[in-house]
């Protein structure tokens, strides 16, 4: 399935149509007003599809834990899970009802139970009637979402094709031939009302690759491994990163991992080298954390980095957004001290997008410019260092122009890219070569 979606979505983003960029407004609550290639049209927009749960099943209901991470503070409802998370706002917090297994009686929010209701996390209270291995039955309604494509046909005439429906990955329609996509309404969970803000026109087709410089950055930052890929050499590839490296929540990690998209292009494009792949990531971890290991631990930095005796490193660290300008010259500077010493060549990855809250961003439009301080500091760190960088993140904060909400790539709906939101890194990647 996923593979379909990647498909999908780069079809949405790569594939280059001429054309000048639509007109889209609002022309009320469910309507839009479209202009393109003096066609105009008024279509009604469909609105979010509600699921309604009856009877949900639970064995038994974990004790409400105020202080955890908003989405882990109770038992997650299933119909708005997003992997080990959950849909925000995607809960409609009036239909949620807490019952005994036969349904006879119903308990009390705030006295037996607690809700999240914002992430659709349940809980038990101490001292309520719902007890430590109490079965629960649990109803309840949810929104989901949808990406919509505005379409100019074959013949003129401007259409809306209706978007799969997900509660946080809604995959674009698939369009017919000669169809060209002017916009995508993207439905979020529960929306009361179209705004300026679920409307993307198509304003690019594709990232606007630069000229590649002459020498490419691979030939001034990566001698070394650029001679051992012209000669036909063995080149051992290190990827270390945190759980957006590690991936295992992808379909198929072997195939789907940024690494394995990037090697499997390298390859490509110099196929008389033999070229290795050595994965060392942990979920959920930053540099600091690999720094803090003990030997012998699974972690350690010396033991499982820099004794990998790997060529190249590419390192990708979105764990690491937290730090300022001084934790990075800190950070990476012991990196690059060290990878020195081993002989090793480094490639920093610059982060995806994440959350939009998490990012201080109020919405996923007009997003161009990252605005996290550790990625201002990466690029400059990698320029006054002459380091490869290999910048995702100027990628991600152009989809809104190829008519993609960002976070509609997100598997955990929090910072877990999908498979199409991996080969962003991959293109990123392939830039730097020549």
């Amino acid at each position: 399935m996923w593979k379909i979606v990647l498909s999908l979505f780069a079809l949405c983003a790569r594939i280059t149509l001429a054309g000048p960029a639509a007109e889209v407004a609002l022309a009320g609550d469910w309507q839009v007003k479209v202009e393109a290639e003096g066609v105009v049209a008024t279509l009604t927009v469909e609105q979010p599809a509600i699921v309604r749960v009856e009877a949900e099943a639970l064995p038994r209901l974990p004790l409400y834990a105020p202080k955890a991470a908003q989405y882990a503070r109770g038992a997650k409802l299933n119909g708005v899970r997003a992997q080990e998370c959950t849909v925000r706002h995607a809960l409609d917090p009036e239909s949620l009802k807490v019952m005994d297994t036969a349904g006879t009686v119903t308990y009390t929010r705030g006295r037996d139970y607690e809700a999240e209701a914002g992430w659709g996390c349940v809980g038990r209270l101490e001292g309520g009637a719902i007890g430590a291995d109490t079965p629960v039955r649990i109803a309840y309604a949810y929104g989901t979402m949808r990406l919509d494509a505005v379409v100019l046909t074959a013949d003129r005439h401007i259409a809306l094709r209706r978007g799969v429906p997900h509660v946080s990955l809604p995959e674009p329609p698939p369009l017919a031939a000669g169809e060209r996509r002017l916009a995508s309404i993207w439905i979020t969970p529960r929306l009361a009302r179209l705004t300026a803000a679920n409307l993307f026109p198509v304003l690019e087709t594709a990232y606007p690759e630069p000229p590649k410089p002459v020498p490419s950055v691979a030939e001034r930052c990566l001698p070394k491994t650029m001679a051992t890929l012209k000669a036909g050499g063995r080149l051992r590839v290190l990827a270390w990163g945190d759980s957006v490296t590690a991936a295992g929540y992808l379909p198929d990690p072997a195939t789907e991992r940024w690494q394995e998209q990037f090697v499997r292009r390298l390859r490509a494009a110099y196929p008389t080298a033999t070229i290795e792949l050595v994965t060392e990531a942990w979920g959920g971890r930053n540099t600091g954390s690999y720094f803090n290991e003990p030997p012998g631990s699974p972690h350690n930095y010396q033991e499982k980095v820099l004794d990998a005796r790997p060529n190249l490193i590419v390192s990708e660290f979105v764990n690491d957004a937290g730090l300022d300008a001084a934790g990075v010259a800190k950070h990476y500077g012991r990196i690059r001290d060290d990878l020195k010493k081993i002989g090793a060549e480094w490639i920093i990855l610059t982060p995806h997008y994440v959350r939009p809250d998490w990012m201080g961003l109020a919405e996923e439009q007009h997003c161009d410019d990252d605005p996290r301080t550790y990625v201002k500091a990466l690029r400059t760190f990698a320029a006054d260092n002459h380091l490869a960088l290999a910048d995702a993140s100027l990628r991600w904060g152009r989809l809104w122009r190829q008519g993609i909400p960002y976070s509609t790539l997100l598997m955990n709906n929090i910072n877990h890219p999908n498979p199409f939101g991996m080969s962003l890194f991959a293109d990123a990647l392939m830039a730097l070569f020549p």
